[in-house]
């Protein structure tokens, strides 16, 4: 019978030695992708739980009015480019006169009314050239415009990561700014753990921890990023009587190019020896 409480004794003891340092679970920011413009979706070109890659098209949104504004923006430019010709031509010739004029009256061949009027003229043509040119560049600008807002009504990702969710489908009318699809980058999975009051001083920001999970890989590290300001009670999703009820402050680590960690997944964390 001693030897059976004796073995239940160690065994305690034992399991006291095993539990982890600070408890706590992987988490992920999720990059929320958004319809820059307002409009219906007209196709979701992607799965929850796939995978993609930076330039792959998420999703677009009804086009029309947008193809229609570009029809009449490559119109209205073609007139400009017309119209800054015509005043090209105009320029030239009223250059040629006015020089034409100005040699002749040199040569008493003609009168200074006859050079007053080919410099009226050429006047005329250079400010009309310039109004052209101006109606040109406007129209190339708003056609740019155009341009550009089509363009954003297909919508690609700029970050690789895990597709975690789609708040928005086909046929759904989606405002502007608002998120459409959920994507998780790899580098923005870390660690949140809870360190007790007691052992807040022993920790500080830039420190490094190293990481324990089922599954996980070994020598997993990760550097403290963040420390809560405030104490709180340990949080229910984490099990353990030791530390149950117990005030405990908030912690983040990362890694450098985040954790191969899925979120949710518990983990327990514990200070590397230096």
């Amino acid at each position: 019978m001693k030897r059976l409480v004796l073995a239940l004794a160690f065994l305690l003891i034992a399991c006291g030695r095993s539990e982890p340092k600070w408890l706590g679970y992987a988490e992920g920011e999720n990059a929320l992708i958004g319809a820059p413009q307002a409009g219906w979706v007209t196709s979701v070109m992607v799965t929850r739980g796939q995978e993609v890659k930076i330039g792959d098209v998420l999703f677009t949104l009804d086009d029309t009015p947008q193809r229609e504004a570009c029809d009449s923006a490559q119109a209205q430019l073609a007139a400009a480019e017309q119209e800054h010709m015509q005043a090209q031509s105009e320029m030239e010739y009223a250059t040629k006169e006015l020089a034409r004029n100005q040699a002749m009256f040199a040569r008493r061949a003609v009168s200074q009314r006859d050079v007053d009027a080919a410099t009226n003229n050429f006047n005329s043509s250079a400010a009309k050239l310039a109004g052209a040119a101006a109606n040109s560049a406007a129209a190339k600008s708003a056609l740019a415009t155009a341009q550009w807002n089509l363009s954003e009504r297909t919508v690609h990702a700029r970050t690789s990561g895990r597709v975690e969710d789609i708040y928005f489908h086909q046929g759904e009318y989606a405002p502007a700014s608002a998120a459409v699809i959920a994507v998780l980058p790899p580098q923005n999975i870390y660690a949140r753990f809870f360190v007790p009051e007691p052992e807040l001083n022993t920790i500080k920001p830039g420190q490094d921890v190293a990481i324990v999970c089922d599954g996980c890989p070994d020598h997993l590290r990760a550097r403290i990023s963040f420390i809560a300001q405030q104490a709180e009670f340990t949080p229910p999703v984490i099990y353990s009587v030791g530390n149950r009820e117990k005030l405990v402050f908030k912690v983040e680590a990362r890694g450098t190019n985040g954790l191969p960690l899925r979120p949710g997944l518990p983990i327990s964390a514990s200070p590397i020896e230096q």
